[in-house]
């Protein structure tokens, strides 16, 4: 699954979660672990199920930390994993393992919790045309991993960030003055390929878009009889999001409702870490 993540990216958030850990030097490995000994890593569940993302991420730490890690046994990205159940197992520099072992266990269990609640959300529409999609509340820094993990969750991703989309809200209306001048000076502005989603609060602002040629609308914070209202104001072709206070118990109402896609900040700005544990045993 590792073509879903730029390798780039990837590098660049564990060498900077390694250089925040290590700093210069694992104090505690170097005073108690023989140079050149070597140790098997295995990784198991502590929770009733996960859905794994990111377990490629222990080969890429335990080599940035010089274990030249052999290994063993990875269990498949998105795979559900029940308590227990081992998630990999690695052979290498016991050294470098030990070093790498919060780092990676950090963003694997961050990672399949995003993935977890993904796919929870994903499991709740079912049936409905409805899509889940993630938003920009992820943690600075670990956009592009976060986003993955929502993939793997079997979600969308909404734009990645400001340069990847159009999405005109409540304060670019305010600078505009309206709803109609927004959408004419993007329309006048963007390529031809981007699509111009605008954010409205109220059924007059969805008439108003619409009107003005907008391509999708975001409704944001609207109750259901307002979603319901607006999916018949809009017809059935133009792209109609849902946004704002969505939860696991209202998921499935707005899905049913008609729109297209319900975009869940709470994926990545909430989703509570998975519980996983190491054990190293001497070779």
């Amino acid at each position: 699954m590792m073509e879903l993540l730029s390798v780039i990216e990837l590098d660049d958030a564990i060498e900077r979660a390694l250089a925040e850990d290590v700093g210069h030097g694992d104090l505690t490995t170097r005073a108690t672990v023989p140079s050149g000994k070597r140790g098997r890593a295995r990784i198991q569940v502590k929770e009733p199920e996960i859905v794994l993302a990111g377990a490629f991420v222990f080969e890429r730490v335990f080599t940035m930390t010089g274990s030249a890690p052999q290994v063993l046994k990875l269990a498949d990205e998105g795979s559900r994993l029940r308590n227990r159940m081992i998630v990999g197992e690695f052979e290498g520099e016991m050294s470098g393992l030990l070093t790498g072992e919060r780092v990676a266990l950090n963003f694997v269990q961050l990672l399949s919790g995003i993935a977890t609640l993904t796919r929870k959300f994903v499991d709740a529409v079912a049936g409905t045309r409805a899509q889940i999609v993630d938003t920009r509340k992820t943690h600075p820094g670990l956009r592009a991993l976060e986003k993955y993990a929502v993939r793997i969750g079997g979600g969308r991703n909404h734009r990645f960030g400001l340069d990847s989309g159009i999405l005109i809200k409540d304060n670019h209306i305010a600078a505009s003055g309206s709803i109609t001048r927004a959408i004419d000076r993007a329309r006048k502005f963007a390529p031809h390929t981007f699509l111009i989603e605008v954010e409205c609060e109220t059924l007059a602002q969805v008439e108003e878009a619409r009107t003005a040629g907008a391509d999708a609308i975001l409704l944001d914070n609207m109750t259901l009889d307002d979603i319901r209202r607006a999916r018949a104001q809009v017809g059935p072709d133009l792209l109609l999001e849902v946004s704002g206070g969505v939860t696991l118990e209202t998921v499935r109402s707005i899905a049913e409702a008609g729109v297209d896609l319900i975009s869940v900040g709470a994926l990545t700005h909430s989703a509570r870490a998975m519980d996983l544990s190491m054990r190293i045993e001497s070779l």
